[in-house]
């Protein structure tokens, strides 16, 4: 039954582009990975990642020659990776930041169904990813959720707990609630983020903006306040709901909010472990959001 409601809830939730506008090819000389139809990056690794559903997501990881920190970026549902570039170029100059970017099953060159448990296991490959070709532990990371990217981003979040920071980028309390202002959760709801918030143990950013036409701005004002580490959010005024990057306080706040994790992981270190760094297992201007039936 659950995965009869899962399917049924991605169809309004999951708008993937068509077709995709990048593509992966394997350079000839090298062997390695690269995006087909987007400029080309030296700094740019593509990836082809297997996760525990079977599906193969591409993640490009986006290196800064003197990042303070790795910044997760989990997108909105009506874009792909090819429609990001732009965007994490500008983040990693200005944050002086690497960036590790991926597309959900279904999206893109990714192969598999968009669905919300395949975006927790999408995101539990790149974490994995980070962690096995690149060294990055959790304390070097800020996860960034956009839109419907604020799912995954607080499936992580919640049980990651020595993270650096969490962007919450026009975030969603759960799929129901961006339709009816409902006041309980239902057992058929998706990305009940209202709930995971409560379990984040690091700083939590929030921006949104107040004439959000698709997330109301109560959405990102309620999840500010169920944050247990507050961060001072950025409510960006006559903000909409895809455009919150052409904002100045944009960039600014966020450059505010990395100086500062940075400045907290000088003064307040995480506390040695006595076992190695866990990886992630089960428990039992772009287009951002779309909601509608297909």
């Amino acid at each position: 039954m659950g995965n009869v409601t899962s399917n049924v809830a991605a169809k309004f939730a999951f708008f993937p582009p068509e077709p995709a506008t990048y593509g992966v090819t394997k350079d000839d000389e090298t062997g390695k990975l690269v995006f087909a139809g987007v400029s080309a990056d030296k700094n740019v690794e593509v990836h082809q990642l297997t996760t525990k559903s079977g599906n193969k997501v591409v993640a490009t990881f986006w290196r800064h020659p003197f990042a303070r920190f790795t910044l997760l970026y989990s997108h909105g549902n009506a874009a792909d990776l090819g429609q990001m570039v732009e965007l994490f170029i500008e983040l990693r100059a200005h944050l002086r930041v690497n960036i590790m970017s991926y597309d959900y099953s279904g999206y893109g060159a990714s192969t598999g169904k968009p669905s919300e448990f395949n975006t927790y296991y999408d995101i539990e490959a790149v974490y994995n990813c980070l962690r096995s070709d690149y060294g990055i532990k959790q304390e070097e990371i800020i996860l960034y959720g956009q839109s419907v990217g604020s799912g995954p981003t607080l499936h992580m979040a919640s049980r990651l707990k020595r993270l650096r920071g969490v962007v919450l980028h026009s975030a969603i309390l759960s799929g129901i609630r961006v339709l009816y202002p409902v006041k309980m959760t239902l057992w058929f709801d998706i990305f009940k983020n209202i709930d995971k918030i409560r379990h984040v143990n690091s700083q939590v950013l929030v921006i949104h903006g107040t004439n959000d036409e698709i997330v109301d701005f109560s959405h990102g004002k309620r999840l500010w306040e169920l944050a247990k580490e507050k961060y001072d959010p950025l409510w960006v005024k006559g903000g909409g709901h895809c455009n919150l990057e052409t904002y100045p306080e944009y960039i600014k706040h966020l450059k505010k909010f990395v100086n500062a994790m940075e400045k907290l992981s000088l003064t307040n270190p995480p506390p040695k472990q006595l076992t190695n760094e866990p990886s992630i297992t089960e428990t039992k201007h772009n287009r951002c959001l779309k909601f509608g039936k297909r």
